[in-house]
């Protein structure tokens, strides 16, 4: 049986932050497992989200933004360099200044100092740029646990459908002997029996297919955390339990904790800090000097020392400080917009997930029951000679029909759920609905 459920895998609070994710997809509920399940290589999706966290290469390359960031701090800390002069004058011209005789020989340090604060307004900038790389790598550790979950689900949904398509197929062998039986017995021209043949021909082809294409969704799985050969062939989960639901208010107010919104947060508080250090740079630096003088005619040395003032620094620095500006400005609209897009999205999630769970419920509780009975009673006629081989063909194709929308609305309530989840960065709720297991057919 599988089975994915909301909120059963919840990253501990303490640790939220040190993963990386602050918040916990949908989980997996452990079911009993039958003998010829615990021979199989099964994976969950937790174990599928702590692959991925920990191998995907997209995060790795934060270790080296992280790096860079250290080596910035570096040279923001340090302070202004000191330079040694060396200065020679009077010295190979024409005269008495021929020669070293009249030469006056200077040796000097000079450096500047720096006023209005610009190191720590330096320093101050690059530790917003450690706190927006942290908001970035939970954002996009979030944004992969999300796609994780996306291929977890379905490769659920797959699944369900080989069961499906095995089950079309033993439908279809039914078919073909009860067709041959009536043959025999000349109640069906032959004409019947070589649809029955080509009906089962054609079913045995997509269990083929629907193999084909579940190995192809684990090796996507996989892929994520660099696996080309999967260690798994089967996925652990429930498709048809959903967490309960949520108003959409209470979701929106979870927003504003995504880390995608609090990456604007550090990126704003970053250019605010921009912007104090362009202020910093009106405030113009001293630059200074002190040194010897040696006088070679007397033979006597004396004290240099000098410094100098740039002029109108302020004025010349006002451009920079309105980009700076700008740039502060357009983030806080950035963030507006995104808020925005975000509850446009989560909405959509939300009604479609609701009428998602809304249709799995009717066909559960409704529809397919109503179709295993319609199937059944029509088989009998068919066989007793009050149907045709069309009517007995339509029970069993309507029936099919319904059992696979069951299977892409209970897939597209877990995607949609997991999107939600995305968006606010918490699990749904605690809560769950406890549908039966659906077992589909009698198997």
């Amino acid at each position: 049986m599988l089975s994915i459920e909301h909120g059963a895998v919840v990253v501990p609070r303490s640790n939220r932050k040190r993963l990386g994710v602050g918040f916990a997809l949908i989980g997996l509920l452990m079911l009993p497992v039958t003998s010829l399940q615990a021979a199989e290589n099964t994976i969950t999706l937790q174990t599928a989200i702590q692959r991925t966290l920990a191998k995907n290469p997209s995060l790795k390359v934060f270790d080296f933004r992280q790096q860079a960031l250290k080596g910035e701090l570096a040279t923001a800390e340090l302070r202004p360099a000191y330079e040694l002069n060396f200065e020679a004058e009077n010295f190979a011209g024409s005269g008495d200044l021929n020669g070293f005789d009249q030469a006056e020989l200077t040796i000097s340090l000079s450096s500047a100092l720096e006023l209005g604060g610009k190191r720590d307004a330096r320093v101050e900038v690059v530790n917003r740029g450690f706190s927006r790389f942290e908001a970035q790598r939970q954002a996009d550790a979030l944004d992969l646990s999300g796609e994780v979950t996306r291929r977890f689900i379905d490769v659920l949904a797959a699944q369900q459908r080989v069961v499906l398509a095995e089950k079309a197929d033993q439908l279809a062998k039914e078919a073909l002997v009860a067709v041959k039986t009536k043959a025999k017995a000349g109640a069906s021209p032959d004409a019947e029996v070589k649809r029955a043949e080509a009906a089962a021909a054609q079913a045995h082809l997509t269990v083929s297919a629907e193999k084909k294409q579940l190995s192809y969704l684990n090796v996507a799985l996989g892929s994520l955390w660099g696996e080309t050969k999967p260690d798994f062939n089967r996925a652990e989960g429930d498709l048809y339990r959903f967490s309960k639901d949520v108003t959409f208010d209470t979701l929106y107010e979870r927003v504003e904790l995504n880390p995608a919104i609090q990456v604007f947060a550090a990126e704003e508080r970053l250019k605010e800090t921009e912007l104090r250090l362009a202020k910093t740079q009106s405030r113009s630096d001293v630059n200074w000097s002190v040194g010897l003088r040696r006088f070679q005619e007397t033979d006597n040395t004396a004290v240099v020392a000098g410094f100098s003032v740039p002029l109108f620094s302020g004025r010349r620095n006002s451009g920079a400080v309105r980009s700076a500006t700008a740039a502060r400005d357009v983030i806080s609209v950035q963030r507006e917009a995104a808020l925005l897009t975000m509850r446009a999205q989560l909405y959509r999630a939300y009604s479609n997930r609701q009428q998602a769970i809304h249709t799995v419920d009717d066909l559960r509780k409704n529809i397919v029951p109503a179709l295993e009975q319609a199937l059944e009673g029509t088989q009998q006629a068919y066989e007793r000679g009050r149907y045709s081989y069309v009517d007995y063909v339509s029970a069993r194709q309507e029936l099919l029909s319904a059992r696979r929308t069951l299977i892409d609305a209970a897939a597209a309530a877990l995607r949609y759920g997991a999107d939600i989840e995305q968006l606010t960065a918490e699990p749904l709720t605690v809560e769950q609905y406890s549908f039966t297991n659906f077992q589909g057919a009698k198997q």
